[in-house]
């Protein structure tokens, strides 16, 4: 009887062991990109921008102007298009704090017809990893 008590309470004891170590938390470290002297931050005139009507073929452009509001410099690291007719421009150097900034997108309506909606995808150094920005046109054939 002794042993299966003893093997019991080893089982039992192991058990709870091994859940108390599966379960130990720690608190996630999300990489929020902190310099030593702050964090970063983006503000926007506007993230969204609509060209209204082009001829199909026209290529047209729109600046989106921001200003850092935060106490870092801030690094756009990457802007992409979901379309390779829009494409973003920017500069790579950091903008310091109190500084503004500006994106140039690039839209080509060559091959397209009907209303476009486009997103570029900006990757900063800011607690929000991600930004968006949209612009729109409506693509009418020439005859």
């Amino acid at each position: 009887m002794n042993a299966k008590i003893s093997f019991r309470f080893i089982s039992i004891s192991l058990f709870v062991g091994l859940f108390f170590i599966a379960c130990k938390h720690e608190p996630e470290k999300r990489n929020v990109n902190k310099e030593e002297n702050g964090i970063a931050s983006i503000k926007f005139d506007t993230t969204y921008y609509d060209f209204g009507n082009l001829t199909q073929g026209e290529k047209v452009s729109y600046t989106f102007k921001f200003k850092n509001t935060g106490t870092a410099d801030l690094l756009i690291k990457d802007a992409y298009s979901t379309c390779g007719c829009t494409v973003p421009k920017y500069d790579k150097k950091p903008i310091s704090p109190g500084k503004s900034g500006r994106i140039e997108v690039l839209f080509d309506s060559s091959g397209r017809k009907g209303v476009q909606f486009k997103t570029i995808v900006l990757k900063l150094n800011t607690v929000i990893e991600e930004v968006s920005l949209y612009i729109k046109a409506n693509i009418v054939r020439e005859y």
